[in-house]
């Protein structure tokens, strides 16, 4: 008792390190935030000393004025790291007047009070982008350069304070640009590893379907054929069985390769166990076959097809006949299944219906391909897949070899 609770405190202590083991790998660094940029309001600390000495006329004008930029500083770049924030009117409202404030200040006191110029600088690069940016940054480069000429007596020369009030928002606002850029990439390789994951599904949830719908109709009709037998032809009987017996172990070895998804098969191959399993079934296969050799993976994607309507046959058709014609040119290729059976549950026009069907036609249309089913123009049903000679798109999807009909008799 005392041992299990160890070993389940255990376990949790080891899981909780491997969890901080995995955040600590993982770890990206983020976007920056608005709290980068407030440290450079201490840029304004040589205004309120001149402020606080006394050495400024007008102290209240000059107190008011600094009040008004901090705030509006602090507004505008908090602001400027919300996208929807920033392109709302008020961001621009806010921008325009810290504008007239720091144009005021300068205007008014020059000297120490210059250096609002950059900070203007870096709030307009947290908000404005692209050719606004350029504009404004050139604008407020030619206003400093000007108002400290005007003065003659700025903490710095003319062409320094006006280099550096523009390359402090163009600085800034290729930072920003490039962290957005950089959130947005990883947005974008999330899905895109979404995507793969629920293809990756829809892919074995296909193979399954036509795996083991396609088996458990042999193995039914197998059954009841050994049922019928046994009364009359024991021998015959226990082939059937010694049949079924196969295929339960041929299912097994179909399901792990599905799950490896390297699954490997012909055409003829399936045509043969369509014809043993038609034939136990009581329905006259028959088979003809024309045209260049195929590729691999059109092979395979006939295959597919060829197992899926042989399992339509076998479940929802009274047929007594079914005819494959696989015939085409060196570009083209054309299966066509027909059987004689009446298809209560055939659409009305040619289409696609069950969901088996409808998962070999996405794959077909992958590869470049299409499929039509419906009922025949002198009854029974037909299926008919046409595809490139050297269809691929299957194999591309998976990232290797095309999943490929298994024998399934």
């Amino acid at each position: 008792m005392f041992g299990s609770g160890s070993e389940a405190r255990e376990v949790r202590r080891r899981r909780r390190a491997e969890r901080r083991q995995w955040r600590k790998e993982h770890r990206r660094p983020g976007p920056p935030g608005p709290y980068v940029l407030l440290p450079w309001l201490l840029l304004g600390l040589g205004a309120f000393s001149n402020l606080f000495q006394g050495d400024t006329p007008n102290p209240w004008i000059g107190g008011i004025g600094l009040f008004a930029f901090n705030s509006l500083y602090i507004s505008v770049v908090v602001r400027g790291f919300d996208k929807r924030a920033r392109e709302s009117r008020l961001t621009y409202v806010l921008l325009a007047a810290l504008t007239a404030v720091t144009l005021g200040l300068a205007a008014g006191y020059g000297g120490n009070w210059l250096l609002f110029f950059p900070l203007l600088s870096l709030a307009c690069g947290t908000v404005l982008r692209k050719q606004w940016l350029a504009v404004c940054l050139l604008v407020l480069a030619a206003a400093a350069c000007v108002v400290s000429v005007w003065h003659e007596d700025s903490a710095s020369t003319p062409w320094t304070l006006a280099y550096g009030t523009f390359i402090s928002g163009a600085v800034t606002a290729a930072l920003l640009t490039l962290s957005e850029t950089v959130m947005e990439l990883r947005s974008t390789r999330q899905e895109l590893a979404r995507t793969a994951v629920e293809k990756e599904r829809l892919r074995f949830s296909r193979d399954l379907h036509d795996l083991l719908g396609h088996t458990v109709s042999v193995i039914v009709v197998k059954s009841e054929a050994a049922r019928r037998l046994a009364p009359h032809d024991m021998d015959e009987a226990l082939r059937q069985v010694t049949d079924i017996e196969s295929v339960g172990r041929q299912a097994l070895t179909e399901i792990r390769e599905a799950v490896t998804g390297y699954r490997e098969g012909s055409l003829a191959t399936e045509l043969d166990r369509a014809r043993s399993a038609l034939t136990a079934a009581g329905i006259e296969p028959a088979v003809r076959r024309a045209g260049p050799p195929l590729s691999p993976q059109t092979e395979a994607l006939l295959g597919w097809v060829a197992r899926e309507a042989v399992t339509n046959v076998l479940r929802h058709s009274t047929a007594t006949a079914c005819a494959f014609v696989i015939d085409g040119t060196p570009d083209r290729v054309r299966l066509t299944v027909t059987d004689d059976g009446r298809t209560p549950a055939a659409p009305p026009t040619p289409g696609v219906g069950g969901t088996g069907l409808k998962g070999l036609t996405e794959r077909l249309a992958a590869a470049g391909g299409s499929l039509e089913a419906g009922p025949g123009p002198g009854g029974g049903f037909v299926v008919t897949a046409e595809l490139p000679a050297d269809a691929s798109g299957e194999a591309d999807e998976s990232g290797g070899t095309a999943p490929a009909p298994a024998p399934g008799t």
